[in-house]
């Protein structure tokens, strides 16, 4: 593979926006949902029994454990730590030195610790993939803190794969448990006919898909199951082509699910880790840039690989025309599609392929750590070389532990295989299973509401007769209200609403809550239904009576008869009470309450005066009322164009920087040292300046201009960008080093 400084870089300024996003979501909804007046207060997962801090961390990881140390009460110390995790992924997404591996381990501490307390509405799928690969980031970043640390980046190769296998587990472990779960729906390929109406909470683009043709979706269920448990293994391939047709593969996947549904920032995320099938070459292309490639790159070889390629993608093609039967019908314009394998036949195919893949990802791993290695040995200077020899140790290491740990949640998939996994790997994996390092994921497992869309309503009343429903922001309920957009936030409430129509009320105990919270008129409640909370219809005054019914509802057809689109996008059936009315001192209500341990067991502790509190308490003011999804995009496009700016600023400077330092000694290192082409494609890109780690003796800073120069002749540059670059780069280094310049420019 070759070089990943781009793609690396780019990953983490993503994950640092991803960050932000799920700070800021989690932290608009914190009052209604874990605050003192809210449906599941977080102050009752955290049980001060006398024991030692250290103990309390051990048995529950979370931050939270020292609010009352520092005169917090729950929910301000919750509030506290969403804003400082958003404000630190916000600068890191502008600046590069934040980008480094202790802030990356900050922010990851920081939502384990809301994750902990979070209960139902914070264990999601995505939140524990932010969870993992969060962590990895923390291997993944530079420490920019430690002297001399640049010197050895040679290991980056090892646990920037830890992505690439953390994505295969992700996409192939979704694809397998489609057909596990024996859901009638995805084994007749009719999953898709009804998911787009189905999904928890549908975007307008769901109602178009809706409304096309059966053969159409069952051949894009096929096309799901390719992408899905055929592509994953070109991840692991050794050669680049095959991983970017395994990525152009994903892309698609994941934006027709943007488009499609509302899944926050989860699709994002998918994303983000799908530019670990990248290299800087296809960056290059993308900048349309001129990259030198590996002059010692073989004709024999490359058209070998050529070869293997395209028999790759036939047999790639082969299969899935073969195993679901692809017919097309041309009279019609049709492609006819049946699953052909059965689920016997299936399931011996997973044992068959469940443990090769982990040998394969073993193999793709050693490679990474011997190519590192020799990278590692072909440094120049001892030092250098030494301090990358200890950085491949300890980084191989890493990778290698967190790879075996894996391999327990990713055999989840078939039975004997996670049998046979070693003892001592699923001892490791027990030590650390708290910390949600590694996870199991499998999206979509069974298509639900086959039979209609399942949807609770709530009702309010004042006197017993007149009904009102309670109308929530996003989820359907609303027969003419066109479905929203609201992604990369999340409304946890909203979802945890679809998961509770599945089933009855008693399976759902936050519910009861929910009631009760209403009937009190909570406004930290209210909030999470309607932001605007004057859209509420009882905000002048608590209902008397509560009561939810549960209803079906359908997309609408396509067209009527005159050609028009219909006035209305659902339509819904009544089908049974799903709670019954209920208001305050209610006996129901109150043995509810009871059973599900939803009745307030201590009194919250009393918000402090001091300084911090209060500035918590004045954001909190300032942003109630804001629209989530309103505030979250304004956030992306203000970090997103400071970036542009910062990298436009630079290419003027490059452009309008007089000419100095004429003559530039030569040498013979190599132009693809990894040290100069990360410096150079920093800095001419926009990628952002490079940080050095600490102060350079003066012959490295004098070797590293050198190298940086050489690379430039050798790509045909001119001589003034070459100048000029050089200028640049000498006052970065120079600013870093202590030698404080008040502009790039004079």
């Amino acid at each position: 593979m070759g070089y990943i400084i781009l793609p690396r870089r780019l990953f983490l300024w993503c994950m640092a926006l991803i960050y932000m996003v799920a700070f800021v979501s989690l932290y608009l909804q914190i009052p209604g949902l874990y605050g003192n007046d809210g449906l599941l207060p977080a102050r009752w997962q955290l049980r001060y029994s006398g024991k030692a801090l250290w103990e309390q961390l051990l048995s529950s990881p979370t931050l939270l454990w020292l609010a009352p140390r520092l005169g917090l009460d729950t929910q301000t110390a919750m509030e506290l730590l969403c804003l400082l995790g958003a404000a630190l992924s916000l600068a890191a997404t502008v600046l590069e030195s934040l980008r480094d591996s202790l802030v990356f381990l900050f922010l990851w501490i920081i939502y384990l610790s809301m994750y902990q307390v979070g209960q139902v509405f914070l264990y999601f799928q995505w939140d524990s993939l932010l969870l993992e690969t969060g962590f990895l980031c923390v291997l993944i970043a530079p420490v920019t803190s430690l002297r001399g640390w640049r010197a050895g980046r040679e290991h980056d190769s090892v646990t920037f794969w830890l992505v690439r296998w953390l994505l295969f587990r992700l996409m192939f472990a979704s694809g397998v448990v489609k057909l596990t779960s024996r859901c009638p729906t995805w084994w007749g390929l009719t999953a898709l006919t009804y998911h787009y109406e189905t999904q928890c909470i549908p975007t307008p683009l769901a109602w178009f898909a809706h409304q096309l043709p059966v053969w159409w979706h069952k051949l894009s269920v096929v096309a799901t199951f390719a992408i899905e448990i055929a592509a994953p293994f070109l991840f692991l391939s050794p050669l680049r082509r095959l991983r970017l047709g395994a990525f152009y593969m994903q892309v698609l996947l994941q934006v027709l699910i943007i488009l499609s549904g509302n899944y926050n920032f989860f699709n994002l995320l998918t994303l983000t880790m799908c530019l670990s099938l990248l290299d800087d070459e296809h960056i290059y292309f993308w900048l349309r840039k001129k990259y030198t490639p590996n002059p010692n790159q073989g004709s024999s070889l490359w058209w070998a690989g050529f070869v293997v390629e395209i028999a790759v993608w036939a047999l790639i093609g082969f299969g899935t025309v073969t195993w679901f039967d692809l017919q097309i019908n041309w009279d019609e314009g049709t492609v006819s599609s049946r699953t052909v394998f059965t689920f016997h036949q299936f399931n011996q195919f997973l044992k068959t392929v469940t443990f090769p893949s982990v040998w394969l990802g073993a193999l793709s791993l050693t490679w990474e750590l011997v190519s590192a290695m020799f990278r590692c040995a072909c440094v120049e200077g001892f030092f250098k070389r030494f301090l990358g020899t200890v950085q491949w140790t300890v980084f191989g290491a890493a990778a290698i532990s967190m790879f075996a740990i894996s391999l327990v949640p990713f055999t989840f998939i078939e039975y004997d295989s996670n049998a046979s996994v070693w003892p001592g790997v699923r001892q490791g994996y027990d030590a650390v299973s708290r910390y949600q390092l590694v996870n199991s994921y499998g999206l979509f497992r069974r298509m639900t509401g086959v039979g209609g869309r399942p949807e609770v309503v709530i009702e309010g009343s004042m006197d017993k007769v007149t009904w009102t429903e309670i109308e929530f922001m996003y989820k359907p309920g609303n027969l003419s209200a066109p479905p929203s957009v609201i992604t990369p936030h999340q409304p946890r409430l909203d979802w945890q609403m679809w998961f509770a129509a599945l089933g009855t009320h008693a399976h759902s105990p936050w519910f009861t809550s929910l009631m009760y919270r209403l009937l009190q008129g909570k406004t930290d409640v209210i909030e999470l239904i309607q932001s605007d909370v004057s859209q509420y219809p009882f905000h002048q005054q608590p209902p008397m009576y509560l009561r939810a019914h549960r209803y079906k509802y359908w997309f609408t057809k396509t067209l009527r008869t005159d050609g028009s689109y219909p006035q209305r996008w659902w339509r819904r059936v009544y089908i049974e009470e799903f709670y019954p009315t209920v208001y305050l001192g209610d006996t129901f209500l109150e043995s509810m309450l009871s059973q599900h341990g939803l009745k307030d067991k201590s009194l919250p502790r009393h918000v402090s005066e001091a300084a911090v509190p209060q500035v918590v308490k004045w954001v909190r003011s300032q942003v109630r009322g804001v629209s989530a999804p309103l505030l979250l995009w304004s956030l992306l496009f203000c970090s997103v164009t400071l970036c542009l700016l910062r990298g436009l600023q630079l290419e003027i400077t490059l452009k309008t920087k007089p000419t100095a330092a004429k003559a530039e000694p030569k040498h013979t290192a190599t132009p693809h040292h990894p040290d100069a082409k990360e410096a150079n494609s920093n800095d001419k890109y926009g990628l952002g300046q490079r940080q050095e780690e600490g102060r350079e003796e003066e012959e490295e800073e004098q070797q590293e201009e050198e190298v940086d120069a050489q690379e430039d002749e050798r790509r045909g540059e001119d001589e003034e960008s070459e100048r000029e670059e050089n200028d640049v780069r000498d006052e970065v280094e120079e600013e870093e080093d202590g030698e404080e310049e008040e502009g790039s420019v004079d």
